[in-house]
């Protein structure tokens, strides 16, 4: 039925959704994008001509308030992000929010009681989720391949302009008012949402960070440690200002029998246990979000489960406070 169709609006149609999502939503059955929005009217009329949106507009008022557009992504940077949800929600509209899902936990929790106030639906992109790669990292998990879990490992070391991911312009990401932090707050929740994604609810974490070069007013080099309930302890350092030739993307989880690694921004996971060693290559979609946008339409449908609920949100900002806020 017409009316069960998601008519997706775009809020912030920038690099972030070229490839990784815009084009998706109208590769997902009962699925389409309708509109697109960005303050600058001649670079959204140039992505709705090369994407064939049937419209753009400068305003995201007049996005909200068109009558076509039933669902929301917003994928501005995140200092925007509390406001254009709030407003989105105001008008009974589904939201799908680029993660960080915002600056910091306060406002997590101000969306968090946005949506409980109003029973919207909304789901956070840690979209990693629903990749191949990363399910079958959960499926060797809840398989025992390698025992029971002890501890996970997680380094993130980058060059002043990381490698992982990439953009053409990385300004904004290093402005704590508009992105929360610097890029440990880019590359982070998704990093450490998988964590709550396979080992389930913290117990306890703390960390510290710093500003070791002080080329942004941003810090650089972030180190935090996460117990969670069922005891497996999770380890991690950011720090992007290191030698080109000592960057790492890694996760080591080690368990009684042998060890996982995979790389958080790579495509292969490697199994070394009792049985041997075997590494599997994978492929990621073209648009890397489309496995997660696909669960959110058929949770926008009641036809399924939030893939990652705002609640899920709070608790990974929570983490991330604890490890940046002095």
């Amino acid at each position: 039925m017409e009316s069960q169709k998601i008519k997706w609006g775009i809020i912030g149609c920038g690099d972030v959704t070229e490839l990784k999502s815009g084009q998706a939503y109208n590769k997902i059955n009962d699925s389409s994008l309708v509109a697109v929005m960005r303050r600058n009217a001649e670079k959204a009329a140039d992505y709705a001509r090369r994407h064939n949106v049937p419209k753009w507009y400068s305003d995201a008022e007049l996005l909200l308030s068109d009558e076509e557009v039933n669902s929301v992504s917003i994928a501005t940077p995140p200092s925007s992000h509390l406001d254009y949800a709030k407003r989105a929600i105001a008008k009974g509209l589904n939201v799908y929010v680029e993660k960080p899902v915002t600056r910091n936990a306060a406002e997590a929790e101000a969306m968090a009681e946005a949506v409980r106030e109003s029973g919207a639906k909304l789901v956070v992109a840690h979209y990693r989720r629903g990749l191949p790669m990363f399910l079958h990292v959960k499926s060797l998990l809840e398989s025992g391949a390698i025992g029971e879990v002890r501890t996970a490992q997680i380094r993130m070391w980058q060059n002043r302009v990381p490698k992982v991911p990439t953009y053409p312009g990385t300004n904004w990401r290093l402005d704590p008012e508009v992105s929360g932090g610097g890029y440990f707050h880019d590359l982070a929740p998704h990093q450490l949402d998988l964590m709550l994604f396979f080992f389930g609810e913290p117990a306890a974490y703390s960390g510290y960070s710093l500003n070791q070069a002080n080329i942004s007013p941003a810090d650089d080099h972030v180190c935090g440690s996460i117990v969670f309930k069922n005891n497996i302890v999770v380890n991690g350092t950011w720090s992007f200002n290191v030698a080109e030739s000592e960057t790492i993307d890694s996760c080591e989880i080690v368990g009684t029998k042998g060890k996982i690694t995979f790389p958080f921004f790579g495509k292969f996971v490697t199994l070394k246990n009792e049985a041997g060693e075997e590494t599997i290559e994978f492929t990621h979609p073209m648009h890397i979000q489309q496995p997660m946008i696909e669960k959110i339409v058929a949770f926008f449908k009641d036809e399924g489960p939030n893939p990652c609920t705002i609640d899920e949100a709070v608790v990974l900002m929570k983490i991330m406070d604890s490890f940046t806020l002095k």
